[in-house]
């Protein structure tokens, strides 16, 4: 199990993992518009604050997660993603776990802060499993089809 950095070779592969309206809002908020395609993502990756990368395990792409950098020594956790074979098998946690080695090591990060809707209870358990723990909850903050999603600022310092 590895990140490696995501390149434009796969584009593609996010794209077919991202394939619905709804799921694409989770993944990426309202900085997407659905159907996710090349040009917003080459759009997005190309800032330099952005640090992509993919999760493989035995040589499969299993994930997507990015460092998004806020300051020197602060990053955030965005758009996080297991693709659905790899999904209930406790990958988020390893991909997490080393997104969050490489933030301090590589990248001098001493606080690493994220964003989760209230209702993803299985990202904020795994996510409390690696030591992050809730600053802010945000009521109606977002909203997808009808529905009002509360939103969950969660931190840990390095």
């Amino acid at each position: 199990m590895e990140l490696r950095a995501f390149e434009k070779e796969d584009y593609n592969l996010l794209i077919s993992w991202i394939d619905s309206d709804k799921l694409n809002y989770q993944w990426g908020g309202p900085n997407f518009e659905f159907p996710l395609d090349l040009v917003q993502i080459s759009k997005h990756c190309s800032q330099v604050q952005v640090f992509p990368f993919i999760f493989v395990v035995s040589g499969q792409s299993a994930g997507y997660v990015e460092l998004f950098k806020v300051s020197e020594s602060h990053f955030r956790i965005c758009r996080v993603f297991v693709s659905d074979s790899f999904r209930g098998k406790g990958i988020s946690k390893h991909m997490l776990a080393q997104l969050v080695t490489l933030a301090k090591e590589k990248y001098s990060a001493n606080l690493l802060s994220l964003a989760v809707f209230e209702q993803n209870i299985v990202a904020k358990n795994c996510y409390e499993l690696l030591g992050f723990t809730v600053t802010s909850h945000e009521n109606g903050s977002r909203s997808f089809d009808g529905e009002v999603w509360d939103l969950l600022r969660m931190e840990k310092r390095l």
